[in-house]
């Protein structure tokens, strides 16, 4: 299933006049040393060399030597029978894997990444970057400025090697770097199996998997409870659910924990609380739909969190019998592998790029099935609709709005972090009730309802119910509920200018209206006076014409500036 047909175009060359015929048996192109494929083939061991394999297989490279040559692309490619070109494009095109080409020097054996997105830039990003660069200017050490990293409540945040650093100065990362402890952390606290069973869990699944509750059951809970996707998009659940179940099988599911909306950080907080609680949802979503396979995909920015649910799944496997495959997959740094279709493309090994639609990926999806994508959260919540009733969850809310949201608040508060609250409250009672109110010295100015891409409000407008569909008149959405918020002190037009810069460098570059939208967007937006018009005709382009939402949604901050903070631009 995971195979792909290659299809042969037959080369015309040798029968061209004036071409020189290759010798027999003599392979084209650059030839692996025997050094690079004895290196290679001992890394890979026993596993597969399938094709959607490819990016797991770099992954052991660049884990183990620290990049990626030019003789390691070449004798991954010819043990996995497939081009260099094809491995050079897929290694190139993410940010974490580290290509170095012939006669390049390889990195630095540490390297330190400092945030510098939204709630980092406001907190300090900046000048802890500049002072790691001086501090390490002879290069023994590597200092990269890089986009969200997922722990937005702790800015800045830098990473030494693959461990974060919480609240970031120069002080605790030379601490690190000097005694070179690069590795992540162990989630200690995080719900083992044992303390997961013994409050019951695995109950639900196990009483489906019996027959004591049916698919329906559990469907009809989740419609009654209005669970949307938790990822962005907000599309009904249980809805989603019965779609799948009408198409062709051998269905699959792809589980998308690539939260790399600036500002979010709601499933690494719930994943280092419980783990289990996704696997148990997952496992209901198989049984209920008739689901063959699931492929869980996490973001590379989580190495704490892949450590976690290796154990958790080694855990469920030990333990009972006949369980269902589930694979476990790392991105590579690549925030467009949040979009469903790009993900799909990204565990199939290849560049992350979303595909234009239809089909849909409910209709065709990973290799080629029907595939159910859910967000992390959205089966986090499984358990407890189906088990508890739809109308549990139904009964929260406030402002008419129904469920429960988890915001990941950052910024210009006293206590940031994920708040879950009830949907439908507002800005200014999320920071009263949930943050402690604003951080001393600051005001309320402005705020990001759904991350980098939901846009801008003004403080003016900070009673606003926030849930799907309650900020679209005002030229925002709430996305995945990464609330940002800033004060008097900071500048609406420099955090549009920083979200516009990180989906430029966040473009997987197949369109031309995003990829070229966002870098002249970014250029004019930096010139101390804005062109409107010119910004106005960009931002249509981009709307009308980007084929996914990154470059459909990339205008919203500037558009934002333009409506609410217009003082900013005079």
């Amino acid at each position: 299933m995971s195979g792909e047909a290659q299809l042969y175009i037959p080369s015309t060359a040798a029968s061209e006049p004036g071409k020189h015929r290759r010798k027999p048996g003599k392979a084209r192109g650059r030839q692996a040393s025997i050094e690079a494929l004895e290196q290679i083939s001992a890394l890979l061991g026993d596993s597969p060399r399938n094709r959607d394999l490819l990016i797991e297989h770099l992954h052991k490279v660049q884990d183990h030597h620290g990049h990626l040559s030019d003789d390691h692309i070449v004798a991954l490619a010819e043990l996995m029978k497939l081009s260099p070109a094809e491995v050079y494009e897929v290694a190139t095109f993410y940010h974490h894997f580290d290509v170095v080409k012939q006669g390049e020097q390889a990195p630095a054996e540490i390297t330190v990444r400092v945030c510098d997105s939204m709630s980092c830039q406001i907190l300090g990003a900046e000048a802890l970057a500049l002072e790691l660069t001086e501090k390490y200017a002879s290069g023994d050490v590597r200092i990269q400025k890089v986009p969200c990293v997922g722990r937005c409540e702790q800015a800045p945040v830098a990473v030494v090697g693959k461990r974060a650093v919480a609240q970031a100065d120069v002080g605790k990362v030379a601490e690190l770097v000097d005694s070179k402890a690069t590795e992540p952390l162990d989630c200690s606290d995080a719900v083992g199996f044992a303390q997961y069973c013994a409050e019951g869990g695995y109950a639900l699944w196990q009483a489906v998997r019996n027959g004591e509750k049916t698919a329906d059951a559990v469907i009809a809970e989740l419609e009654h409870s209005g669970l949307r996707g938790l990822g962005g998009a907000g599309f009904p659940a249980g809805r989603k659910w019965r779609i799948l179940q009408e198409q062709p099988a051998p269905r699959l599911l792809a589980v998308n924990i690539d939260e790399g909306e600036p500002g979010t950080f709601k499933d690494r907080t719930y994943l280092e609380q419980d783990p289990h609680r996704l696997l148990e949802g997952i496992l209901v979503a198989m049984e209920c739909i008739g689901i063959a396979k699931a492929y869980i995909y996490l973001r590379d920015e989580y190495p704490h969190i892949d450590l976690l649910l290796k154990q958790a799944l080694a855990d469920l496997y030990a333990n009972f019998e006949n369980v269902p495959e589930i694979e476990l997959r790392r991105g590579a740094g690549a925030y467009i592998c949040g979009e469903e279709s790009a993900m799909i493309e990204s565990i199939e090994g290849k560049r992350g790029m979303p595909r234009l639609r239809p089909p849909f990926v409910a209709q065709v999806g990973l290799f080629g099935r029907p595939t159910l994508e859910h967000n992390m959260e959205t089966l986090f919540w499984v358990r407890d609709i189906a088990s508890k009733g739809g109308e549990w969850f139904a009964s929260h809310g406030r402002n008419e709005r129904k469920g429960l949201r988890s915001f990941s608040v950052s910024g210009r508060v006293k206590s940031p972090g994920m708040k879950l609250a009830p949907a439908g409250i507002t800005l200014r009672e999320l920071i009263d009730e949930y943050c402690d109110g604003m951080a001393d010295g600051h005001e309320l100015y402005g705020y990001f309802p759904g991350g980098a891409s939901g846009g801008m409000l003004p403080a003016s407008l900070a009673d606003i119910p926030l849930d799907f569909d309650t900020l679209q008149p005002y030229g925002c959405f709430i996305g995945s509920a990464a609330v940002m918020v800033f004060s008097q002190q900071d500048s609406a037009k420099d955090l549009a200018l920083n979200a516009m810069r990180f989906f430029q460098h966040e473009s997987c570059g197949q369109c031309t209206p995003c990829r070229v939208g966002t870098a002249k967007a970014a250029a004019l937006m930096a010139k101390p006076q804005w062109d409107k018009e010119l910004l106005d005709d960009l931002a249509q382009v981009m709307v009308d014409a980007s084929i996914c939402g990154l470059g459909q949604a990339a205008p919203n901050p500037m558009k934002s500036v333009f409506k609410y903070f217009p003082e900013e631009l005079k």
